[in-house]
């Protein structure tokens, strides 16, 4: 049976720095990181031997304010002699939708994908940021304000105005997971995985004008993360994932 327990938050000055949530008690407000330059989604495998190096990639990016990280582990890897320990079927999910909205004939590997926009097969820090750096140029940008914090009582998202409408989603994620491989394409390797996605889950809808989304803090606690990314995310007709119009992180 799973144990309810309070949500802890300690924030760490000075500020900027990155925040940290711990499962216990409230002891100060925690404050999303501000004005993302791009959010980066890894779909990655502890089975698959060209990963390490995108993992590697995200690692690197998860320590930087101004860009969004989270890891997708996927299952269709697990049949090759290790089951990662941290994929799910909903993350296989996830991928196929990008693939349709997207028009990629195939999933794969490491795959990156930026904004909810384009597909990278690059595995480095600074190619990826080139690319988004190359996004936010061509006027695919984050172009949405989104906030979030988090309270004793409650997490607070706030979403500015806009055009279009979306989703208003929150990746739930275990900032750090160090996971020893002892079978398969990796055996022998002890990898540390960031932001890796436990739950993700549809919390309102935007219309573009202005909003804001309360949540209750003992409902959070049952989620299992010491992370989360908050997406503004539109879809297609289908419900297949799209451009992500605005991100923050906690």
């Amino acid at each position: 049976m799973l144990r309810i327990v309070t949500l802890f938050i300690s924030i760490v000055l000075p500020a900027l720095a990155a925040t940290t949530l711990v499962l216990g008690t409230v002891s100060a407000e925690e404050i999303s990181r501000s004005a993302p330059v791009g959010i980066v989604e890894l779909f990655t495998s502890q089975g698959c031997s060209n990963c390490p190096k995108a993992d590697r990639a995200i690692e690197a990016l998860a320590e930087s304010d101004d860009v969004v990280t989270i890891t997708y582990h996927v299952d269709y890897w697990n049949y090759l002699g290790w089951e990662d320990t941290l994929s799910a079927k909903e993350n296989t999910e996830r991928q196929y939708g990008y693939a349709k909205t997207l028009g990629i004939r195939n999933v794969f590997t490491p795959q990156i994908i930026l904004n909810g926009l384009h597909d990278a097969k690059v595995s480095d820090a600074g190619k990826i940021r080139a690319r988004l750096a190359s996004l936010d140029n061509g006027g695919e940008r984050l172009s949405v304000p989104v906030t979030a914090s988090l309270s004793p009582a409650e997490m607070t998202i706030s979403i500015g105005d806009g055009a279009g409408n979306a989703d208003v989603i929150i990746a739930y994620y275990k900032k750090h997971t160090v996971v020893e491989i002892k079978t398969g394409e990796n055996e022998g390797k002890k990898i540390t995985y960031r932001n890796a996605v436990t739950k993700l889950e549809t919390v309102g809808m935007w219309d573009g004008k202005a909003l804001t989304i309360k949540l209750p803090a003992a409902l959070l606690a049952k989620r299992g993360f010491d992370g989360c990314a908050i997406l503004l995310q539109s879809h297609d007709a289908n419900g297949n994932p799209g451009r992500i119009l605005g991100a923050a992180s906690l």
